[in-house]
């Protein structure tokens, strides 16, 4: 499978020299299955790139997968230029967020006063499929989910292709179960031995101090899960809103140190928008 990341910040977007590295779009994964399928998670803002990629790249069919619904998980959605073309097919998972389905969600998110167009206007052939919750296959991928640790729940992902696997669990607090959450051995056993894990890192140790119960883990809980986990590379996810590149480099520099004295060989960084990664 590849993997490429189209936006990693976390709560909303940002712009200015201090987020070039790193990025400012939230949220947005694209895979590619060995046998072609393109599976999308979550339309941040970086699902508007995404979109025009796609054109370019002339790929007209797609499933689109969500972690969960707020703002900074949908809110591309609107801006994805794809769905103005009929000759587009797009699968989008369907599920409850609370109390409405997917096709409710995006309807009021589309709706007067908040945005011109409805959903109805678009011209994509768009599918709302239930079928793509808990264990499901999409081409050459099997795929697993586990709910998050999060206000008003979520789901984490595994993508399993060839022996070769990648979880993504953002949104995910390791430090206190919220409704739905299965606990740190529940994140431990999802992630056991897997190739590649993209997990939420928003507050260094200090700031989740201030930050209990707010959603997001601190990277010091997302390092001990990755060592415990067995996992080969640990990318650090849904970067704080106001983490510039140089703080950024700076954690991942003390994460690393961290891993040597343990004499650990895992892999550690932060996830950059436009990453590509092959498994």
């Amino acid at each position: 499978m590849d993997i490429k990341c189209w936006g990693s910040r976390g709560s909303v977007c940002v712009s200015g020299d201090q987020y070039s590295k790193y990025g400012g779009d939230t949220t947005c994964i694209e895979i590619t299955a060995k046998s072609g399928e393109t599976i999308i998670i979550d339309a941040g803002t970086g699902i508007r790139c995404l979109g025009n990629s796609l054109i370019e790249r002339k790929i007209t069919r797609y499933h689109l997968l969500w972690t969960h619904a707020h703002w900074d998980h949908i809110q591309g959605f609107a801006f994805f230029r794809p769905l103005l073309f009929s000759r587009v097919k797009i699968m989008i998972q369907d599920r409850k967020f609370i109390n409405m389905d997917t096709r409710t969600l995006l309807n009021k998110v589309m709706e007067m006063p908040f945005f011109p167009i409805g959903l109805g206007d678009l011209k994509a052939d768009m599918k709302f499929n239930t079928t793509l919750n808990d264990k499901f296959n999409i081409g050459s991928l099997n795929i697993e989910t586990i709910p998050t640790s999060h206000p008003g729940g979520g789901l984490g992902y595994k993508f399993i292709e060839d022996g070769k696997s990648f979880v993504f669990l953002t949104d995910n607090e390791l430090g206190f179960n919220h409704p739905g959450g299965q606990g740190f051995e529940g994140y431990l056993n999802f992630s056991q031995n897997v190739d590649l894990l993209f997990h939420d890192g928003e507050y260094t140790k200090d700031e989740y101090k201030q930050k209990n119960n707010w959603g997001h883990s601190s990277i010091q809980d997302v390092l001990d899960l990755a060592l415990k986990a067995n996992v080969k590379r640990l990318g650090l996810f849904h970067l704080n809103q106001d983490r510039t590149d140089e703080q950024m480099d700076r954690i991942v520099s003390e994460c690393r140190a961290d891993l040597k004295k343990k004499n650990s060989t895992l892999d550690c960084f932060a996830v950059p928008c436009n990453m590509k990664i092959h498994l």
